[in-house]
């Protein structure tokens, strides 16, 4: 063995840590991220991803793969099933290490780590879990993870000298205290907060993705449009999504595709909406305008003026329409 290591780098905290650990160990590390524009975590000012602005915190080299047509294919089916919501915790790690230990040989390194803590997680970081991912990755014995080690059998780095295994650490449990008093020590004081990561642990948010899978909206194509907004269910096929502030307004403006058709107050400041699957049916225009009228201050007013178009057609066309009741919001919202 060599000491190079492949270390899986979400960009939370937990991951940074492993990091370091190595860093602090002489270990040359190559980070990775396998992105699947799930996570809630990074930085609105840079637009840098948590695991960008973690590995130039760290100072390594930072790769990031895409792989969100397959990870929508685990979500659909997981092998192992779900957490609390939709979240295929298991299927997703076993997935990632594969990929990881993959790029070992072209890599140069030896070994994989990761930021698992025993008892963190309660679906993937049970013990029982923990063999699980390892045996059907491929990865026992190259797998370390140095925040939770010193509760595991020793792996091949550690029984081979290249890691010290009295360096590593003994953390188990769902507590952030010990993590976050190893930042303090180390001196890391910008990692997302525990709220941050995979949006499909989001109850919200999977609340939405179930109602795609279940109209068979669930692609490449809608992933991003289902993490912005208030989302409002018109037909099988029709979906409006609704900003809920300036910043979802110029998201979702970005997100637009060829047949949505965009909505946005005439004479009045309020969200930008964006219908997706309702062609340009009358009803579904009405409807529409209606419901982003009722997400505004204005929604008393017995008429208000709002403008719609398609990417395709910039011209804009107005219609009045009595803003939608609060019934048929609650009725209507996914």
């Amino acid at each position: 063995m060599n000491r190079k290591a492949i270390v899986m780098l979400s960009g939370g905290l937990d991951s940074i840590l492993a990091a370091r650990l190595m860093l602090e160990q002489g270990i040359e590390v190559l980070a990775v991220n396998f992105s699947a524009k799930l996570c809630m975590c990074g930085c609105k000012k840079t637009g840098e991803s948590a695991a960008q602005v973690a590995a130039r915190i760290l100072g390594v080299p930072l790769k990031t793969i895409d792989i969100t047509s397959d990870f929508i294919e685990i979500v659909k089916n997981p092998s192992h099933g779900y957490g609390a919501n939709v979240n295929p915790c298991i299927d997703c790690k076993i997935y990632m290490l594969k990929h990881a230990k993959d790029m070992m040989k072209e890599a140069g390194a030896s070994f994989l780590v990761t930021g698992e803590v025993l008892g963190e997680r309660p679906m993937s970081q049970r013990m029982d879990a923990l063999h699980i991912i390892e045996k059907a990755a491929g990865v026992k014995g190259i797998l370390l993870r140095p925040l939770t080690a010193k509760n595991l059998d020793p792996t091949l780095p550690e029984k081979e000298g290249i890691v010290d295994r009295e360096k590593l650490l003994g953390m188990r449990g769902r507590s952030r205290k010990p993590q976050m008093a190893l930042a303090e020590k180390f001196g890391i004081n910008k990692y997302p907060t525990p709220a941050g990561g995979c949006l499909l642990t989001d109850p919200g948010f999977a609340k939405r993705v179930k109602d795609a899978m279940k109209h068979g909206e669930f692609d490449a194509d809608n992933l991003a449009l289902l993490s912005v907004g208030r989302h409002f269910r018109l037909s099988e096929k029709a979906r409006l999504v609704v900003g809920r502030d300036e910043g979802e307004n110029s998201v979702l403006e970005s997100l637009v595709a060829p047949g949505d058709i965009i909505f946005e107050l005439t004479e009045h400041e309020g969200p930008l909406s964006v219908l997706r699957g309702g062609a340009k049916e009358e009803e579904f225009i009405r409807l529409s305008a209606g419901i982003a009228a009722y997400q505004t201050k204005f929604r008393a007013e017995k008429s208000i003026k709002v403008d719609y178009w398609t990417k395709a057609a910039a011209d804009k066309k107005t219609i009045s329409v009595k803003p939608a009741s609060k019934e048929e919001i609650e009725r209507l919202r996914i």
